[in-house]
């Protein structure tokens, strides 16, 4: 069964709140291991559309954070630009009360959706994620290049970090770090 698939039954049925409890706890005690090492580390979990909206969300982050010990400005948590979109009021309230405990949010696969600027504006995240499909003809296609150069920009304009998911070779690589990408 392919991960889309799970996640599309998981949400279907329910399950996917405490798979996603159980993941987010998992992912911070280890965070917490490897912090200790590498105090700087950050660790990014994915949210599905059925955990953002859920009531608890942010009583679960933050029983999670403290239970853990982990230190929340090592946390980010990933969200899709349809999932964000959704419920765009209930999406930034949410956001907010996170970041206020220090946790970060990614928008992930930034530009394969249909995300209006204004929005994007009034997202409170830290990171956009320059989608994997982007990338793998970056090298061959100039208007990928264009593309990822224009997330970029718009991203340091909104004062936004930028992540390129799915570098797999020293090309891409090299094109990222002239392009002025934060990370990959």
């Amino acid at each position: 069964m392919s991960p889309d698939e799970f996640i599309y039954l998981a949400e279907e049925n329910g399950l996917i709140i405490p798979i996603g409890k159980w993941v987010l706890r998992t992912a911070c005690q280890q965070l917490k291991q490897w912090s200790e090492e590498y105090p700087d580390i950050t660790m990014a979990v994915n949210l599905s559309a059925r955990q953002l909206k859920d009531k608890d969300l942010v009583k679960m982050v933050c029983d999670i954070v403290e239970e853990t010990g982990v230190n929340p400005k090592n946390l980010e948590l990933e969200i899709t630009e349809t999932i964000a979109l959704d419920d765009i009021e209930y999406t930034i309230a949410t956001i907010q009360e996170l970041n206020k405990i220090g946790v970060k949010f990614s928008l992930d696969d930034f530009g394969t959706g249909y995300s209006s600027m204004n929005y994007l504006k009034r997202l409170p995240v830290s990171n956009l994620k320059i989608d994997k499909s982007f990338l793998d003809t970056v090298m061959e296609d100039s208007s990928d290049q264009k593309i990822i150069q224009t997330i970029i920009s718009l991203a340091r304009n909104l004062n936004l970090h930028v992540i390129a998911e799915g570098v797999e070779s020293f090309d891409q690589e090299s094109f990222l770090q002239q392009a002025n990408c934060d990370k990959a």
